[in-house]
């Protein structure tokens, strides 16, 4: 059970008690991230997160930052994506005070020493060239870069090189002030903690952040009347590729039916394009299905890692199961699998209390409601096979395919003309 709590300022504090473990999680989430950016300031959401560990008035020194959860065995990071930022400290128990003005100093008392930032560039910019030279990380930028074009949805969530290099003091203060205010942002703790005391010390903290106001990011433009390819030179070994189409958004109600497809076509070792594509036809070594749904947007694709000789095979491999989908209604027993499978996965995971406070706050945050995992299992056993076979033939049509290869190839007709096929 969780209990929601929204102070006079604004700020929200979700608790998720849970005496069952000896861990406790800080999570601070801001609603800010890359779709909030310019194409001037593209980066400064994950520029600004970094910086937030070099330094406070009270731990003056990143080491200062470093150490005081060290000291205690605890783990600590940041994150930022295209929707939001988050901030969390998970430490044993008794050390939830220390977790807390932890996460509370690097968010409201960090001094962004200039020094720091133009060393921080250079980490960045590396971070950067990590990405590019991960074929398996750099295809999902393209996948997105494809999908929405020049356009805040598709960029990079890390920046480009240039607009890192950029970005002014003034500039990274400015955001911050702007978007890190109570009105976008949320406490969420998770795990073995007093409530009452939570609480009363979160107030302690947080009462005198600015309320500021909601400000709303640009919507994402899509646009598509026929099956797109974005093809990136490389000279590779092996192929990677995106192969998906767009799909629904995380309030549509057809949401948890889209990812139970994903399930049955390539999320587990026994779903169909495990079997086909890698144990029959050996032609991959990974291969996984995934949905995407974010507030505004979303996609359903097929990631793959195949040898440059057999990227026709995968991709006419992939398609077929594809249209079997659709002209075809999956049995009472696949479906069962796919549920039981999603259900055992999520209760597992959310037996961590970082997990547990990701899984509440990012609701909170994005959807302005939390469903428990009781009634999230509820609306997974509601759909039936025909409501699969309904999606299927909603998001697997040619004008919603697009396909982001990173190999050895130059000409993209090749494979046009294989998404042509479907």
């Amino acid at each position: 059970m969780y209990q929601k709590t929204v102070l006079k300022n604004g700020l929200r504090i979700i608790t998720v008690p849970d005496k069952n473990t000896q861990a406790v999680t800080v999570l601070f989430l801001v609603k800010t991230g890359s779709k909030n950016e310019t194409k001037e300031t593209n980066g400064i959401s994950h520029f600004l997160e970094h910086m937030l560990f070099k330094g406070t008035k009270k731990r003056p020194t990143s080491t200062d930052v470093a150490e005081s959860l060290d000291k205690v065995g605890g783990s600590y990071n940041a994150f930022t994506s295209e929707e939001y930022t988050g901030y969390f400290a998970k430490v044993e128990a008794s050390h939830f005070d220390l977790a807390l003005d932890w996460v509370a100093d690097i968010y409201l008392n960090s001094i962004l020493p200039e020094k720091e930032m133009r060393k921080e560039k250079g980490v960045i910019v590396e971070e950067i060239n990590m990405y590019h030279d991960n074929p398996m990380a750099h295809i999902v930028n393209l996948w997105k870069k494809l999908l929405y074009g020049d356009q805040p949805a598709g960029w990079s969530v890390a920046g480009e090189k240039s607009s890192v290099r950029g970005i002014t003091r003034q500039e990274l203060l400015s955001y911050w002030r702007t978007h890190y205010t109570t009105l976008n942002s949320l406490v969420c703790i998770a795990g073995n903690f007093d409530t009452p005391e939570a609480k009363k010390k979160i107030r302690e903290y947080f009462s005198k952040l600015s309320k500021g106001k909601i400000r709303p990011k640009p919507k994402v433009i899509e646009s598509q009347k026929k099956p797109n390819s974005l093809i990136y030179f490389k000279k590779t070994d092996q192929t990677h590729l995106c192969l998906g189409v767009r799909a629904y958004n995380l309030f549509h109600p057809k949401r948890y039916a889209m990812e139970l497809l994903a399930i049955m076509l390539g999320g587990m070792m026994s779903s169909r394009l495990f079997i086909e594509v890698r144990e029959k036809l050996g032609l991959a070594y990974y291969i996984v299905t995934l949905p995407e749904s974010d507030p505004n947007t979303g996609f359903l694709l097929t990631r793959a890692g195949v040898d440059n000789k057999n990227v026709d095979k995968a991709i006419r491999a992939i398609l077929g199961e594809y249209k079997n989908m659709k002209e075809k209604t999956v049995s009472k027993a696949e479906l069962q699998k796919a549920k039981d499978y999603i259900k055992g996965k999520m209760a597992l995971s959310l037996e961590a209390s970082d997990a547990l406070a990701s899984f509440y706050g990012a609701q909170e945050l994005l959807q302005n409601k939390i469903l428990s995992q009781k009634q999230i299992f509820k609306e997974i056993d509601k759909i039936k096979p025909e409501d699969i076979l309904e999606v299927a033939q909603d998001i697997f049509q040619p004008e919603k395919l697009n396909l982001a290869l990173l190999g050895p190839f130059k000409d993209k007709k090749i494979f046009e003309n294989l998404l042509k096929e479907f």
